[in-house]
Parts: structure tokens; C-alpha cells; sequence
């Protein structure tokens, strides 16, 4: 049989006995061994924070490529398949080549531990350095002080989207200490591009800051406000009013503004106002508060229902999520939900709560996620009414039979894992 991506990948996994190990020594080594890619690619901004990053990485790249730049973007985890998480100049990284790429890592790194998202990150910057392009828009995987991402001596702008508490087993649930961790990417010199934030943690993020030289730029420098149209940002050269950011949710408009604030605290590019709004009305970002009640899913649901998905896991995701649903609407909301174990379930139901009328708890195939039976005793635990279900597809169908014909909302949620199997088994692509 032919050696597949898949297949490599595998046994890549098998190269350190833990999935996560929060160190650069073994990256920097790697590194060293492949003559040093991460200094021989294009100026980085380099995105840290618990959530947001991905749809903040999708807005500068909708901008940044509306002024005809050539965007390289690493992100995770991936939906469907690996190759989502390299983009090179604007196109996701072809499969021979990316086998390619894992083929020599695993060649030059040999038997020594590392661990997967650290040799993967390897692989994509060895992808990046041999491909001209403009600017990289890197993604920190987790934390971002030890991160295997935080080896760019001097990118070109550093950024933080909101901060919460999440993988409380590798950051801890000292919201002083994940912002410290975070903090981490700052860099002497650059700007560190901060979101709106608790006053504690802005307090860390910006002493960090000051401590190792970088230059904070928080929310007394920039600011976004709500309009009919969509929003305002403001700054100290002055407001645009814009459209509202292709993205749904309200959310949304201060992830645009933190994209938007880094690329006008920056002098290396030449962004116009132009160039972000048509960046901000044409950004994409699958499974946040995606729409597909065109899919073969929502031919499940009675005429005039919608059905939502997205990959978010925290309570701040959990908040986003009951914020948007607030909206006054008489069809009934219903999730379809499956969390991975080790989550704050509770956390992340709670705010969703006042506004659920049934939840229906799915396990997550192939993954090390709740049952769907644990699923739903949390869901109890929340105030929600709820059952377990077999598969999503399954669970929709018990809604259709509860709704008798009414048109209903459907919310799938809970993990990008679940996203990811929901999106590939209706076909859907929405990456360009």
C-alpha cells in the first residue's frame, strides 16, 4: 500500500510517551538539526490567547490577502485533515508535498522524543521557509511562553486574544498564571497587540510587557463599537466605520478590531482602509458559529429551521454562545453536544442554561471525549433537560420527531473534534 500523510503522521504520534510537554528544548534541537527554517521564513505575527486566535488569524489573513499579499498561516487543530493547518500563500499545503515534508523531519529528528505538535510545527516551518510569501501568521498551540511556536526571536507583532481559564491540566486554573504563560510571546521591541481583557489579566499582560521591552497596545489605544452597519473602530489615527465581520456572532467585532489594531500599529505593509473592509466583509472561519442548515444535517430539520456549529469547549466559548442566542426568536433551541473529557462541561453549559430546551448528549468518535450518557448527567447538573444519543444525525432526527413539524434552532457543539466529524460527514469544505 502507498505511504499516505495519515500513515506518517501516526507514528510520529508514537515519538514521546505524552501528547502535550510544555518545553523548547526539544523544538530548538530539532530546529538546529534542520538548519534553522524558523529564521528563513517571511515577518511573523505571532497570535497567543484562549479564544478567538483562529477567528482573529482568519481576519488578518482576509485583510492582509485584500491588499494582495501573499499569507502563509499555521493553526490547530485541523477539522478534517492536517493539511488544513498549513496555508501556503493563500493555499492549503498539497498532500505530496506535505508527505515530503514529514518525510525528512522524521528522517533528521530519528528516534529522539518529541512530541507530536512539536515535530508537526517543525515540519510546517521547514514548508514555510521554501515558500516565498509576505507574512505568516502563526498560531500558538497551547499556553504560548513554552509553546514550541515561541521560537521567533523578532516577529514583526505579537497578539493576545481574550483570555480565560482552559487546559487547567497543563496551565493551571490561576488566571495569573495562564495570562503569564500567555504573556510569553512578548518580545523586546514589538508590539504586543493586547484584546480587551479582565483588569487583572490586562495588568499581567502588560507588566510582562514592559518587563522584557515589548511595546503594549491594549484597549486605551484602540476600541470597537456596534452600529446599525456593523462597527466603528477608533484609534489614534482616527475611526472607520465597517461593515460587520463575516463571522456570526457579536463577538466577532472585537476579534476584527484586534486583527484590525495589530495591522495599524505596524509600518512594514501598507494596509488602507479599503483592504480591511473588504477583508472584514469576507472573512471565513469554519465550525464558529458556522451556518449549515444547508447540509444534508439540516434536511433533517423541519422547513424554516436552522442549525448551527461550533467548535467551542470553555466557559468563555460556553458565554459567547448563550450571548448569541439571546436574541428574542419562538423556535426553541436544542444542542447536540459532545465535550472532550478533562472539559468544564458545567462551565460551558451553564450560561447556555435559561436558554436550551433539550440538550442531546453524543460521544465523540475515535476521540477520548465524555459518553454520551456522561454528557447528558452533566447536562442535568446544568438545569438542562436531556438524553443521550447515538450520533448527531440520530439526535436530529429525535428533534425533528419532538418539534412535530415546527421549525426549530439547532446548536452542534461543544469540540472542533465534533466539528470536524460533523463537516466531513456532510462534505462540507468551506477552506479556499
Amino acid at each position: 500500500m502507498p505511504l499516505t500523510t495519515d500513515k506518517v503522521l501516526a507514528r510520529l504520534q508514537r515519538l514521546h510517551p505524552k501528547k502535550i510537554d510544555l518545553s523548547l528544548l526539544r523544538m530548538t534541537d530539532l530546529l538546529a538539526r534542520m538548519g534553522h527554517p524558523e529564521r528563513r521564513m517571511p515577518p511573523v505575527i505571532h497570535v497567543a490567547g484562549t479564544n478567538g486566535k483562529g477567528s482573529t488569524v482568519a481576519c488578518l489573513r482576509a485583510i492582509l490577502e485584500a491588499a494582495g499579499l501573499r499569507v502563509h498561516v499555521y493553526s490547530s487543530p485541523h477539522l478534517v485533515r492536517f493539511a488544513e493547518r498549513i496555508r501556503l500563500a493563500g493555499s492549503l499545503i498539497d498532500e505530496g508535498h506535505l508527505l515530503e515534508c514529514l518525510l525528512d523531519c522524521e528522517k533528521i529528528n530519528g528516534d529522539s522524543p518529541i512530541t507530536y505538535f512539536e515535530i508537526t510545527t517543525a515540519i510546517a516551518f521547514r514548508a514555510f521557509a521554501q515558500c516565498p510569501a509576505d507574512v505568516l501568521l502563526l498560531e500558538v498551540g497551547l499556553g504560548g511562553r513554552l509553546d514550541a511556536t515561541n521560537v521567533i526571536d523578532r516577529p514583526l507583532s505579537t497578539v493576545i486574544t481574550p483570555i480565560s481559564v482552559d487546559h487547567e491540566q497543563f496551565l493551571g486554573s490561576d488566571i495569573h498564571g495562564i495570562a503569564f504563560e500567555k504573556a510569553g510571546i512578548a518580545k523586546p521591541g514589538v508590539p504586543l497587540v493586547i484584546a480587551p481583557q479582565s483588569a487583572e489579566v490586562s495588568d499581567v499582560l502588560c507588566a510582562h510587557a514592559r518587563k522584557v521591552g515589548a511595546v503594549p497596545i491594549d484597549n486605551n489605544d484602540w476600541s470597537v463599537q456596534p452600529t446599525d452597519s456593523g462597527f466603528d473602530y477608533r484609534d489614534a489615527r482616527g475611526r472607520l466605520s465597517l461593515p460587520a465581520p463575516n463571522l456570526a456572532g457579536p463577538h466577532q467585532i472585537n476579534n476584527a478590531g484586534l486583527a484590525i489594531a495589530c495591522l495599524r500599529h505596524q509600518d512594514h505593509f501598507t494596509i488602507t482602509a479599503d483592504h480591511i473592509r473588504r477583508g472584514v466583509g469576507s472573512v471565513i472561519w469554519p465550525a464558529r458559529l458556522q451556518n449549515i442548515t444547508d447540509s444534508r444535517y439540516g434536511e433533517i430539520l423541519p422547513a424554516g429551521s436552522a442549525l448551527w456549529l461550533d467548535g467551542g469547549h470553555n466557559p468563555a466559548a460556553g458565554q459567547i454562545l448563550a450571548d448569541h442566542f439571546a436574541v428574542a426568536d419562538v423556535r426553541p433551541l436544542y444542542l447536540i453536544c459532545g465535550m472532550m473529557a478533562g472539559k468544564d462541561t458545567g462551565g460551558f453549559l451553564r450560561p447556555l442554561s435559561p436558554r436550551v430546551t433539550r440538550l442531546f448528549g453524543v460521544d465523540i468518535t475515535g476521540e477520548s471525549s465524555h459518553s454520551a450518557a456522561e454528557m447528558t448527567r452533566l447536562a442535568g447538573q446544568a438545569d438542562i433537560a436531556a438524553q443521550s444519543s447515538p450520533s448527531p444525525e440520530q439526535a436530529l432526527t429525535d428533534i425533528a420527531a419532538l418539534s412535530s413539524g415546527t421549525a426549530v434552532r439547532v446548536l452542534i457543539c461543544g469540540s472542533l473534534y465534533l466539528a470536524g466529524h460533523v463537516l466531513a460527514e456532510n462534505g462540507i469544505s468551506c477552506y479556499r
